[in-house]
């Protein structure tokens, strides 16, 4: 059987492409090449599931990579990886200076929007298959208007699928800077919207009266509408802060930051699998 083989074709029988690869010409030399979602030397190919494979692969520079998560319907994606705080971390969401509108519908979230590189969010499908692969940590940096960083890890984190509403079906122990704890609120501003449902201004999926993505002008896993919402109205720095979580005057929020509490500038929502 002929095989490809450093630019040429070759009838030995103990050389030929993996599966996963395909023979094809690149910078002027033919061989195996591993297909997207893949990396290896084209004889063996390992399937890169998410930034962590990336990472352990021996990428370390933060940048668009493609992956191919083992849930889903097989097609490889790009993702955006920060290689910093460890490596491996697939990012689904950053704020950066109010450029791309995150007051969307259902469908919009559905899909994703925004640039990779800049203002985003990923896709809730995607995320979907990327959590529901293994055991997935998360870690949201924040950056308030002084320039002060908080971070916050939570070690397990999980989504469900449409069908379910996108529901966020794991939050697991907070550790981190972003914690401050407040008796009105608790420990933390993600563990208490734990099973709740994502809702978008034309999708009330939410456990208040009111209709949390429309009165916070974001879409999120709202239980109620004044504990955290990293999708909601982005202010510009020269206007004065903001300190509600909540109703017509709310903006982007993580209610237990040190005081000023809600006058957040920059944010990042990144998943790893739990390393042991």
């Amino acid at each position: 059987m002929a095989h490809c083989i450093n630019g040429s074709v070759t009838w030995d029988d103990k050389y030929s492409c993996s599966l996963n690869a395909q023979c094809e010409e690149q910078n002027n030399v033919r061989q195996c090449y591993c297909k997207a979602g893949y990396h290896g030397d084209g004889k063996t190919c390992l399937q890169l599931t998410d930034c962590e494979d990336v990472y352990t692969a021996g990428f370390n520079e933060s940048g668009i990579y493609t992956i191919k998560p083992t849930v889903g319907p097989g097609s490889p994606f790009l993702v955006y990886c920060n290689m910093a705080d460890g490596g491996g971390w697939t990012v689904f969401q950053r704020r950066v200076n109010g450029s791309v509108d995150f007051y969307r519908n259902w469908t919009s979230y559905k899909e994703g929007f925004g640039q990779i590189v800049h203002e985003f969010w990923m896709c809730n499908d995607k995320l979907y298959y990327i959590t529901n692969q293994d055991n997935y940590q998360i870690r949201i940096d924040l950056v308030d208007r002084e320039g002060t960083p908080y971070f916050a890890e939570y070690d397990s984190f999980r989504i469900n699928d449409e069908i379910d509403k996108y529901r966020l079906s794991a939050v697991g122990t907070y550790n981190g800077t972003a914690g401050v704890e407040q008796p009105l609120y608790g420990e933390d501003a993600l563990k208490f919207q734990f099973n709740s449902f994502f809702s978008t201004y034309d999708k009330d999926n939410d456990m208040d009266t009111r209709h949390c993505a429309v009165d916070n002008q974001g879409a999120w896993w709202h239980s109620e509408c004044c504990r955290s919402n990293l999708n909601g109205k982005y202010f510009a720095s020269d206007v004065p802060y903001i300190k509600y979580c909540c109703g017509s005057y709310s903006t982007i929020c993580w209610n237990n930051l040190p005081e000023p509490d809600h006058n957040i500038k920059y944010s990042e929502m990144k998943i790893r699998p739990v390393r042991d």
